[in-house]
């Protein structure tokens, strides 16, 4: 959960990543943003996963027993608070699930989207009722190339919003056509 973070700093200005050449930030640099603290306290909507979503994709990377699945699902299947899709060829969709961990009343999160660049992006349901006997949603993001180009990350996000949480998690997909070896390092 992102809650309230925010990707300009304390006086408004665009954060800058470190290092030389100094430059913009982008999401690779800040990930979700920078915090609020304080508003971190209340953060409205959590992406939950327990250790055995974690193992389900890295237990053949750390040669755990109990088989492998050769089949193994991109990374970007897993419940964490971004989306990354480093190939984007033909129509993908991921899956989140949210918990909210805010007001048991009826609360009704929108979503709101920044599109990356030569990307279609559908969510699904673009609105999440929540009430004490809900307390967890499913939605799909759905991502689609408009351009077939071997392109670089183009940058985005998708938040939910109460009216009085702003949940934001950051997108970075990349377009491809094919694989190069050079992309590989």
């Amino acid at each position: 959960m992102l809650h309230e973070a925010s990707v300009t700093d304390g006086y408004g200005q665009p954060i800058t990543a470190e290092g030389v050449p100094r430059k913009l930030a982008d999401p690779f640099d800040f990930g979700g943003g920078q915090i609020n603290p304080n508003k971190a306290l209340d953060p409205g909507l959590v992406y939950d996963i327990t250790p055995k979503g974690y193992l389900e994709f890295f237990k053949c990377t750390f040669g755990l027993q109990g088989g492998c699945d050769t089949k193994q699902r991109p990374l970007y299947h897993l419940n964490l608070p971004s989306i990354a899709i480093p190939n984007l060829r033909e129509t993908v969709m991921v899956q989140r699930t949210v918990t909210n961990v805010g007001k048991v009343d009826a609360v009704v999160y929108k979503a709101k989207f920044e599109i990356p660049p030569g990307i279609k992006m559908v969510v699904q349901p673009s609105i999440l009722v929540f009430n004490a006997r809900s307390k967890v949603q499913t939605f799909n993001v759905t991502f689609m190339p408009t351009h077939k180009v071997q392109g670089f990350y183009g940058f985005g996000s998708l938040t939910w919003n109460d009216g009085t949480h702003s949940v934001r998690i950051p997108i970075a997909v990349r377009t491809t056509i094919q694989d190069f070896y050079a992309d590989t390092f």
